[in-house]
């Protein structure tokens, strides 16, 4: 079954990152759900195709997503579920900054098996099966082998909600931005870990993410070599607050600069 699953979220990524990339260009339908937190109808098009296609493919499947009510739907269990975003990035694709993806992972008690996220503007599929390795684009991927913070890469992004954590948040920024060789904010959480995962980036932190930022890409990080866990080092869960991530080879020096 899990080939089956495999090869049908890699189907309906695609086609739900080509709805993206011919809305892209377009102008955009822009609410709000909170303060900051934008919503379009390319975010409401892509769910609806995702949730559909994969509907249809597997009638017993719960959904767990981003948009449209759909994050309290049926639990995981003996059938297993979708944890779907159908727009990673939206604020920057209502700016038409062209940095964007879909994530869709798998779960099965408890367990996520199988993630995938599609970036449709470089054609660039990363995925992962539990215990059997990370792609990208169908080649194998591995995490850096950096092993010092002053020669890293780092990516980060802010929670929706920062301003109610606007000390701590940069504390945390102002130290690796001046032990690190380098601080990126690209603004898709789920792009941001699996460049991790492909060796572009040696370490991420962020708070504030949901199962549907992260679900598909924490699985392809650790199957490429990484370590996640929460800031204070424990181990992540999809209901966690916060998240780092790194190569392993950092892990302890990222964690102790995300103290505080």
């Amino acid at each position: 079954m899990l080939s089956q699953i495999r090869q049908t979220a890699r189907e309906v990524a695609r086609e739900a990152g080509a709805l993206l990339g011919r809305n892209f260009a377009q102008r955009h339908e822009i609410t709000l759900k909170g303060r900051h937190d934008p919503v379009t109808e390319s975010d409401l098009q892509s769910q609806e195709l995702i949730v559909a296609r994969l509907s249809q493919a597997f009638p017993q499947s719960g959904f767990v997503a981003e948009e449209a009510g759909l994050s309290a739907l049926t639990a995981d269990g003996e059938q297993g579920r979708w944890i779907i975003d159908p727009l990673d990035g939206t604020v920057n694709f209502a700016h038409n900054f062209p940095l964007f993806c879909v994530s869709i992972a798998w779960q099965h008690r408890g367990v996520v098996e199988y993630g995938v996220v599609y970036d449709p503007l470089r054609d660039e599929l990363f995925e992962a099966l539990k215990g059997q390795g990370a792609w990208l684009n169908d080649a194998p991927i591995r995490v850096s082998a950096i092993g010092d913070l002053d020669r890293a890469l780092l990516a980060t992004g802010f929670p929706y909600n920062v301003a109610e954590r606007l000390k701590e948040t940069m504390l945390r920024l102002r130290r690796l931005l001046v032990q690190a060789q380098g601080v990126r904010r690209p603004g898709s959480a789920a792009i941001d870990l699996c460049y991790l995962a492909a060796g572009r980036v040696d370490g991420f932190w962020e708070e504030g993410l949901k199962p549907w930022d992260t679900a598909a890409a924490v699985l392809i990080v650790e199957e490429a070599g990484g370590k996640v866990s929460t800031f204070d080092g424990a181990p992540f869960s999809l209901s966690s607050d916060n998240l780092a991530a790194s190569n392993g080879r950092l892990h302890e020096q990222l964690l102790a600069a995300l103290q505080v």
